[in-house]
């Protein structure tokens, strides 16, 4: 799994901009057709600004889509080519796949931090609660964050999440993972005391909530999907590991236990090669013959 804290912070490259519905799959067939984006008709071929040139390459590297030379991989390939499993991500499992990438990969620092430890000290956050457990988490590990880069970043994982209302026409574009829905907001009036109006003030502030629930939503071919990418398991993963590891299961797609065994019973049940046994207080998954990770989502996307 990735380990983050042997990783640089990165939160910048997106030049703020979070990823729309149809780039991954113009970036897709930008690179496939032979194209660099440093060429000087990137932006007329790609149909963007400059600016969100380098946003469509950022965001394809975030997903695992191209590698640190801008190679597109098999991933991308297997889901993104006009053949592929759903090269205009019409499925929702193909986004929850994407958001597997985004968090466990690590390029973009800030979705890693956020689903395996930051929501593991608060459910609830604000975003000056993020900007302080960054602030101590790069002190711990001896690093330089810039503040401002920093909050520009959370800003669009909230829009590449979470569906906001705005007045700037920028911001009423969709972001791609919204339709998950697993970050959730409101907004709450606090109380502060004002020293140049020497009184108590009130002001709204933002909540954000990454919550272990039910998802139905979510099939459990993606849960199969993230254990048999995780290269530290090999024939049988036990449910506290599927718990409570970063980049796990419910670190990633942010499921409570009852949903996780459910997802795990519908495994066995539609695959002879799995069991789930429960010994000596000991739950585990245990496989008898390992598939692949591709072999489960060619099996998942050839039946639907």
């Amino acid at each position: 799994m990735v380990q983050i804290e042997n990783k640089r912070f990165s939160f910048s490259g997106h030049e703020s901009f979070q990823c729309r519905n149809l780039w991954l799959k113009k970036g897709y067939d930008y690179v496939q057709s032979g194209k660099s984006f440093n060429d000087e008709d990137a932006v007329v071929v790609l149909g963007v600004g400059k600016n969100m040139v380098a946003s469509i390459r950022y965001w394809m590297k975030a997903f695992g889509l191209i590698n640190s030379e801008d190679i597109l991989t098999d991933f991308a390939h297997k889901l993104l080519s006009d053949n592929g499993w759903d090269p205009y991500l019409e499925d929702e499992m193909s986004l929850w796949l994407l958001h597997y990438h985004l968090v466990s990969r690590g390029y973009a620092t800030i979705y890693g931090l956020v689903f395996n430890e930051l929501r593991r000290e608060k459910i609830e956050f604000t975003k000056e609660n993020f900007l302080g457990f960054i602030k101590r988490k790069a002190e711990l590990l001896k690093l330089t964050v810039n503040e401002k880069t920093a909050s520009d970043d959370f800003d669009v994982m909230i829009k590449l999440y979470c569906r906001q209302d705005s007045k700037d026409k920028e911001d009423t574009f969709s972001g791609l993972l919204n339709e998950l829905e697993i970050i959730k907001y409101y907004t709450r009036e606090v109380e502060y005391y004002s020293t140049e109006k020497e009184k108590n003030m009130k002001k709204s502030e933002q909540y954000f909530i990454i919550e272990n629930v039910d998802r139905p939503n979510l099939s459990e071919h993606a849960v199969l999907y993230n254990i048999l990418a995780d290269p530290n398991i090999n024939m049988s993963v036990s449910l506290t590991y599927m718990e409570q590891e970063p980049n796990s299961v419910s670190s990633i797609f942010a499921v409570n236990r009852s949903e996780l065994v459910n997802k795990i019973e519908l495994l066995v049940t539609n695959n002879p090669n799995f069991t789930y046994s429960d010994q000596a207080g000991i739950r585990e998954l245990q496989f008898k013959i390992k598939p692949t990770p591709f072999e489960v989502l060619e099996m998942y996307y050839a039946a639907e």
